[in-house]
């Protein structure tokens, strides 16, 4: 019994329940979609390689005990004019290629989207125009994987990825081993604001992440950079 009891304990890992809620917040906050994005100082909005700014999906704190991420404040961005998946990234030597947040996404010269990982952010920016801002809520569970090593399948941070197509593992440019952050669930919406520009492959009044696929953040656990974030897609 002692054994059994340990061996629950080595599988048992901290996660927190990505919650949204329906009425919309008049202030800046933390936890939140869209909203007013808490940046670094020297962090601009980020832009699409089209020139438009980019849209804020939402943004948190990640809570102390999902290391080695504790602390950080995540922030996801994505252009609402392309609507693509990630894709598989460019590799030098089983490594991701430096400024990889940055390097061509066939057929496109970058990326269509930002994911950042900041530390030092105390002051909102402007609010998202697009997005409408809502509540985000994170809520604690245990997430214990199964024999498989799959977690609970919904949007979380923290506890095990529930891998729809197989496990992915990537290098960091820096050679740190890229860490699972969190999993967005596939056709997760994003209300827009009415009159907003519609998103292609999206659904009306909403945008998606990624065609709506499954998402997975794996960043890199050496902060070598904010931006040193990569998205997995699955479905």
């Amino acid at each position: 019994m002692i054994e059994q009891a340990a061996e629950q304990m080595q599988t048992e890992m901290p996660a927190y329940a990505i919650e949204v809620g329906t009425e919309p917040l008049n202030q800046p906050a933390r936890n939140s979609v869209g909203g007013w994005p808490f940046l670094d100082d020297d962090q601009p909005w980020p832009e699409c390689f089209c020139g438009e700014r980019l849209a804020l999906y939402f943004q948190l704190d990640i809570p102390a005990d999902v290391e080695p991420f504790g602390g950080d404040h995540l922030l996801v961005f994505h252009c609402r004019a392309h609507n693509e998946t990630s894709d598989l990234p460019e590799l030098t030597e089983g490594r991701l290629v430096p400024q990889y947040w940055d390097a061509p996404l066939p057929p496109y010269p970058r990326p269509f989207w930002r994911i950042l990982l900041q530390r030092r952010a105390t002051q909102p920016a402007e609010a998202e125009p697009s997005v409408r801002a809502l509540p985000l809520t994170l809520r604690p569970f245990t997430d214990t994987p199964d024999d498989r090593g799959h977690g609970a399948l919904t949007s979380k941070v923290g506890g095990a990825p529930f891998w729809c197509q197989g496990p992915e593992h990537y290098q960091c440019a820096c050679g740190a081993d890229l860490v699972y952050l969190c999993q967005i669930r596939e056709d997760t919406e994003f209300a827009v604001h009415p009159g907003q520009p519609e998103q292609p492959h999206s659904f009306p009044g909403a945008y998606i992440l990624f065609l709506g696929n499954e998402v997975y953040v794996l960043a890199c656990p050496a902060h070598c950079d904010p931006a040193a974030v990569w998205p997995v897609n699955q479905n």
